[in-house]
C-alpha cells in the first residue's frame, strides 16, 4: 500500500532528529570520532555519510513539479544499474565528514534543520534531478529514510547505544526494503520465501540493497 506523502515527510523529519540525537549521544568523552565504524570508514565518516541523505535531497530538489511515475524501488534499480564506484563512494562519505567540520552535533543540527524545512515547504510531485534520473519528491523521500534508519543505527551500534529508530521511520524504512525484497532477483525467492517465513536463514552479508 502506498503511504501518504505526509506520513513519507513525518518519517523523513523523524529520522533526521534521531540521527542528531545519535550524533549528540556519542560526543562524549572521549568522542573518539577518528575510531573505526563500519568498514573502512571511522565514525566522522560514517556521520558524513548518514548526513548526504539529507544533504542530496537539498541538493537534488529543482523548481516546479515532476511527471514522473519512478517509485523509490525504481531508484535503487537505477543506482544499482549505474554501478557506482564502491571507492568513490566512500571517499565522498570521508570528505562529508570532513566538510562537517570540529563540532559535528551543531553542523549536524543546522544540516537537519535547514533540509527539513526545506522538504517541509514542498509538494509531494517537487522535481528531484538526481544523477539516475528525475523522480518526484514522494517517490525519492523514502529512499533517504531508509539510508537515515540503518545508518544511524550502525552509528548506535558501533557507540553501544540503546534504543530503537522513531516507529514512523521504521515502518518506512520498512515498506522500502518490502519493495526491494519483491524486485529481488528469480533466483533469489525460494530463499526469501523460507527466510521470512522462518524455515531458514540467509547467508551472512546477504542484501537486498
Amino acid at each position: 500500500m502506498d503511504e501518504s506523502f505526509e506520513t513519507v515527510r513525518d518519517a523523513f523529519g523523524a529520522a533526521a532528529r534521531w540521527f542528531a540525537e545519535t550524533v549528540h549521544e556519542l560526543d562524549r568523552p572521549p568522542a573518539p570520532w577518528e575510531a573505526p565504524a563500519l568498514g573502512e570508514w571511522s565514525r566522522r565518516d560514517l556521520v558524513g555519510h548518514t548526513s548526504r541523505a539529507l544533504l542530496t535531497v537539498e541538493q537534488y530538489l529543482r523548481p516546479g513539479s515532476s511527471e514522473s511515475v519512478r517509485r523509490s524501488v525504481d531508484y535503487h534499480r537505477a543506482v544499482r544499474g549505474g554501478r557506482a564506484d564502491p571507492d568513490e563512494v566512500a571517499e565522498r562519505g570521508r570528505q562529508a565528514g570532513r566538510d562537517l567540520g570540529a563540532d559535528l552535533p551543531e553542523s549536524v543540527d543546522v544540516v537537519v534543520r535547514r533540509v527539513t524545512r526545506l522538504v517541509a515547504g514542498r509538494a509531494a510531485d517537487a522535481r528531484v534531478e538526481t544523477p539516475v534520473g528525475e523522480w518526484r519528491l514522494a517517490a525519492y523521500l523514502p529512499t533517504r529514510v531508509l539510508e537515515l534508519v540503518v545508518h544511524t543505527s550502525d552509528l548506535r551500534t558501533v557507540g553501544g547505544l540503546d534504543g530503537p529508530a522513531p516507529e514512523v521511520a521504521s515502518r518506512q524504512a520498512l515498506v522500502v526494503l518490502g519493495a526491494l525484497v519483491a524486485d529481488a532477483p528469480s533466483a533469489d525467492a525460494p530463499r526469501l520465501l523460507t527466510a521470512l517465513t522462518g524455515r531458514s536463514a540467509l547467508a551472512a552479508g546477504y542484501t537486498v540493497l
